[in-house]
């Protein structure tokens, strides 16, 4: 398939009976290689994601002197050595790359040169470069990309204050490596709220990587100084790339399993498992896995996606095949929600965006080409919407690379699935 041509969606035969095995977290995954890289000993990753931001992050750690095998899909290997440069990282477009691996770098001996495409380099990294310089990093930098950060095999810390309004990932990258700090890291955010999802997860990763952290605080995270050990991690499937198929189960009906879910986990699953009830779906965590039941309708909701923000263009598409409004309040940056409410109304919705609230109008939608403007969970509407669309295009299904780079197969294969049909047609489909 040419996935620089417009992908049609495809639309359902019927109602769905899909079980499929989706690969890691991205979240996981990124955090996993850079834990390793800073601790002792063999560091193992169970089910990582193979995908562009993931392959950044490897080669960069490589670049820096790390040991990284990548061989088997299903199973990496890290064996830290001493950090040094010179070595270049290239950070792609993957925030993870751009924001987790300066703090790694601090840390090497030696020149460690950034750089990446040219809309990373509008990313906001002066408040990371200011926290690295206070805790005793230099870097030779302006406020972005490209940079240069001249580590001497060690880095001070102390106490920082950040404004990581802009990012959650400007926390989590001071916090992955504060532990090699010398005195550790406290990590101090002002400004606009936050987002706390991802942070509770590097929180939840460093504890059970062995360090000592207390977050008791609000926002302020404080990460003792001490030896780190690797450690074999299994990642999870992530949320975000797993919602588009459990919200199929309510768009066309039938059961959406996804094989391997944990029972406990640090991702905001009752969260979602709650909205997709309320729309009308019957989701379960199961021994199988993460289920969802659905009617083939859907109703109208109010929601708070606090915590949700990933996977707030998939809910929103659900919600304009509702038969009722919806009213959802996303923490989503504000031009990602006019990207989504332009998105929609170019369907034919009615949207209005007031404040951080979608105001969702349910309307025949008409079959037209969907801009995602390279945005995966925009992606990932559309191929929701597509489900009930005929005709629905999108005009980047790439972009789903970024997080699951088989998605356009996945999706096909589950939409072939349905209640009734063969039996080969049933997903079943391998980690990796």
């Amino acid at each position: 398939m040419d996935t620089h041509l417009p992908w049609p969606a495809p639309s359902t035969a019927g109602p769905l009976d899909a079980s499929l095995c989706l690969p890691g977290s991205k979240s996981m995954t990124a955090r996993a290689l850079v834990l390793g890289a800073v601790s002792t000993g063999s560091t193992t990753l169970r089910g990582p994601l193979r995908a562009r931001d993931t392959e950044l992050m490897a080669a960069g750690l490589r670049a820096m002197g790390c040991h990284v095998s990548t061989a088997d899909d299903n199973l990496w290997l890290l064996r830290p050595r001493p950090l040094a440069g010179p070595a270049r990282v290239d950070v792609g477009l993957a925030g993870t790359v751009l924001r987790f691996l300066p703090a790694v770098a601090g840390l090497a001996t030696g020149a460690v040169a950034f750089d990446g495409q040219p809309a990373a380099r509008h990313r906001p990294m002066a408040p990371l470069i200011g926290a690295l310089r206070t805790l005793g990093a230099r870097i030779d930098a302006d406020n972005g990309l490209p940079f240069t950060v001249h580590g001497h095999g060690r880095i001070d810390g102390g106490p920082v204050t950040i404004d990581a309004s802009a990012s959650s990932q400007l926390v989590s990258g001071l916090l992955l490596s504060a532990a090699g700090y010398d005195r550790g890291v406290v990590v101090r955010h002002v400004g606009p709220p936050v987002r706390k999802p991802h942070l509770a997860l590097t929180v939840q990763m460093l504890r059970a990587a062995g360090a000592g952290v207390d977050d008791t605080r609000p926002d302020v995270w404080a990460v003792e100084p001490g030896r780190l050990k690797g450690r074999a991690w299994a990642i999870e499937p992530d949320l975000a790339c797993a919602a588009p198929f459990l919200a199929a189960a309510l768009v066309a009906g039938g059961t959406v399993t996804v094989q391997g879910w944990p029972v406990a986990t640090g991702q905001p699953t009752r969260h979602l498992l709650d909205v997709l009830r309320q729309l009308g779906g019957e989701p379960t965590v199961t021994s199988s896995g993460l289920v969802v039941r659905g009617p083939g309708t859907v109703r109208g909701i109010t929601a708070d996606l606090t915590g949700l923000a990933d996977v707030t263009a998939v809910l929103a598409a659900v919600a304009a095949l509702a038969g009722s409004p919806s009213r959802l309040r996303s923490p989503e940056p504000p031009e990602h929600l006019a990207r989504l409410a332009a998105a929609l109304t170019a369907l034919g919705a009615g949207i209005t965006l007031e404040g951080g609230v979608l105001h969702i109008r349910p309307r025949p939608l008409r079959g037209a080409t969907l801009r995602t403007h390279g945005d995966r969970r925009l992606a990932h509407a559309g191929a929701v919407l597509g489900l009930a669309v005929p005709g629905l295009r999108l005009d980047d299904v790439a972009c789903t690379a970024k997080t699951l780079p088989d998605f356009p197969r996945l999706w096909s294969t589950m939409v072939s699935s349905y209640e009734g049909g063969p039996a080969e047609s049933q997903a079943r489909v391998r980690r990796g």
